[in-house]
């Protein structure tokens, strides 16, 4: 055997053994079909604790990648210490902005909240403490999920009609709030012409479909009735500008809404030292042992 085999052997072993002692003590479900849409079926990836005495809360994950990239793969590693304590994890997959456009995201992550919902029974889960996490892009749909649980138009034809799609915890990392106001503070991307990321996403230029952007914006649906939030985000992040955050903080404020603004010194965007501290994470279990656990 060559030298290069035998150091791809033993990379993969090592993949192996590290995946073996990470999910010791845990179910990892991959591939769960949830829906098929007429653009491609659509899965998730579960973790949640072989024994269980009692029905688990849910934590749901929302991957980035500016709504044209990104896996449900990449959910399963921020899982791991969630599932130790109790908490059954599923990281879920949407249709990206090359494939259809909002609010076909929106509905599919309601449409993954309906499944699990729908299966509670079968995987143990207390249907009534189902919290959402998401990072960036996933932190603009994770806070839609939580400003939009009256709004029928965005449930989508997915399935599982007869289970609501309202969630009791949103976590949003560093998520576009407000597609009009995103262009307040310079930054590395600009968000006005046809290639933008939120561009792709509504099927038009910002500026120019205005109500479209409306309608894609968390901050524009907030109530009073929105579960708590607790908002984490960088002040160096030069993708999503902080006011960002700042500006559904302010509104959910407003609403009277339950909500933490936690600002990441020297946090960029996605930013791996400064968010995967173990402050960040205490904060995190935290929030949602309060409100799910």
């Amino acid at each position: 055997m060559s030298i290069y085999l035998k150091r791809i052997c033993r990379f993969t072993k090592a993949i192996f053994e590290f995946e073996r002692n990470t999910y010791k003590s845990l179910v990892h479900l991959q591939d769960i079909e949830f829906t098929n849409s007429k653009e491609r079926a659509l899965k998730m990836d579960i973790l949640h604790p072989k024994i269980s005495a009692k029905s688990m809360p849910v934590l749901v994950w929302i991957h980035g990648g500016a709504w044209r990239e990104g896996s449900r793969k990449q959910g399963l590693k921020h899982f791991v210490s969630f599932a130790r304590q109790g908490f059954f994890c599923a990281s879920i997959e949407y249709r990206l902005s090359h494939e259809a456009i909002f609010p076909a995201q929106i509905e599919d992550c309601k449409c993954a909240i309906r499944f699990l919902r729908a299966h509670a029974q079968e995987f143990h889960i207390d249907p009534q403490r189902i919290g959402v996490w998401g990072v960036s892009a996933g932190g603009h749909l994770a806070a839609l999920l939580g400003t939009t649980h009256q709004i029928q138009e965005f449930e989508g034809n997915g399935g599982w009609a007869n289970y609501s799609s309202c969630v009791q915890a949103v976590c949003d990392w560093f998520g576009p709030t407000d597609f009009l106001r995103i262009n307040d503070f310079p930054r590395n991307i600009d968000f006005a012409p046809a290639d933008s990321p939120e561009a792709a996403l509504i099927g038009g230029i910002v500026v120019e479909n205005q109500e479209k952007a409306a309608k894609a914006n968390p901050i524009t649906f907030v109530s009073k009735d929105a579960p708590p939030f607790l908002i984490m985000h960088g002040d160096n992040d030069l993708l999503v500008p902080l006011n960002q955050s700042q500006l559904l903080f302010d509104a959910l404020k407003k609403a009277e809404v339950e909500v933490t603004l936690e600002v990441v010194k020297n946090g960029g965007h996605g930013n791996k030292k400064e968010f995967s501290s173990r402050a960040i994470t205490k904060k995190m279990e935290k929030f949602f042992k309060k409100h799910l656990a």
